[in-house]
């Protein structure tokens, strides 16, 4: 079980893009590194420029993609605290593994 999923609202720790809030579209694991990147919407934007290829109908020109932040430079966003919190791991009381908040122990939904 991961600790940080897809359609979780984060908030960004380090960067340029540091403080702003956003939705993980997708969780990266990369396996010669070994480390985890997310990729959150309308976050670490950057302009590509791709050239045009008339065999395959493709037009040229600049485009903005959304490039992967490590793992450990995000935090899941605690609306009550309206903040970023650390998450770990716990067994609720029906015997369920379950995600908490480390600041206010609020079952992550």
């Amino acid at each position: 079980m991961n600790k940080i999923k897809v359609k979780d609202k984060v908030v960004i720790l380090a960067g340029k893009d540091k403080g702003k809030v956003g939705i993980v579209s997708k969780v990266l694991k990369d396996k010669k590194l070994n480390k985890n990147f997310v990729i959150v919407e309308g976050v670490n934007l950057f302009k590509k420029h791709s050239k045009a290829v008339p065999n395959k109908n493709k037009s040229g020109g600049i485009i903005t993609i959304e490039k992967p932040i490590d793992y450990s430079n995000v935090a899941l966003f605690c609306e009550s605290l309206n903040k970023g919190s650390k998450v770990f791991f716990n067994f609720s009381d029906s015997g369920k593994k379950s995600r908490f908040f480390k600041l206010n122990k609020e079952v992550i939904t």
